[in-house]
């Protein structure tokens, strides 16, 4: 559960308005982050600003560079790769534990997220439409109960993030969610690991065409460099 407003620091603040931007596509894969700009932007100190882009680099969003800035990463294709080989066997481990030992009060925060997701699909709002995206593979992480996945879910957090953002196709998205969400409500162990195996298919799918297309509908979010 996240803390409340009144103990996250200012770094933390801050840390978290530049992630969304990231993530969110409000700042573009190889753009600069200048601390002094960014902390006039957000009014706050430099102090702030230099722990943010800190943790930012630790998370695998941004590439810290000498003295006072920083890039929003580019993602070379081998990076892309190696993030959807670390969701995809994560995922094959969550999904059916997720089955397995879901509760009511789980699924009835699934269901929430996935009404969410589907509401801003519906209406074309790519932004909330990802996000919820993303937390609905969340919340199935820790519907598994696993401890030692949640951790491998937290580290690889933002990333995991970026790697659900690559689609344009909201729809299609929330379709496979749905039919997830089926599976996990009726505890269906062993049919859930052949649509996760869908899933994931149709996501990569997604994210090439993005790549093909860098000035669809997602603008170039998380463009992805060769090499």
């Amino acid at each position: 559960m996240s803390e409340s407003a009144d103990h996250v620091s200012e770094g933390e603040r801050v840390t978290a308005r530049l992630r969304e931007e990231i993530l969110d596509g409000v700042r573009a894969p190889g753009s600069r982050l200048v601390e002094r700009e960014l902390a006039e932007g957000l009014a706050v100190s430099r102090v702030p600003v230099r722990d943010a882009l800190k943790a930012l680099a630790a998370e695998g969003l941004v590439t810290l560079r000498p003295r006072t800035w920083a890039v929003v990463r580019e993602f070379s294709a081998k990076q892309s790769r190696e993030v959807r080989e670390a969701r995809e066997a994560l995922e094959k481990a969550v999904f059916p534990l997720a089955a397995e030992r879901r509760t009511e009060e789980g699924l009835e925060r699934l269901r929430t997220v996935l009404e969410r997701e589907r509401e801003a699909a519906q209406q074309g709002d790519g932004v909330v439409a990802r996000r919820a995206a993303a937390d609905f593979h969340e919340v199935v992480i820790e519907l598994s109960d696993n401890e030692v996945l949640s951790e491998m879910g937290r580290l690889l957090g933002s990333r995991m993030r970026w790697s659900l953002s690559q689609h344009d196709d909201l729809l299609e998205i929330v379709r496979g969610h749905e039919q997830l969400f089926a599976a996990i409500a009726r505890q269906d162990v062993t049919g859930i690991g052949h649509l996760v195996v869908e899933h994931l298919r149709s996501g990569e799918e997604q994210a090439r065409m993005r790549h093909r297309d860098p000035g669809g509908p997602a603008g170039n979010i998380g463009r992805v460099r060769p090499g």
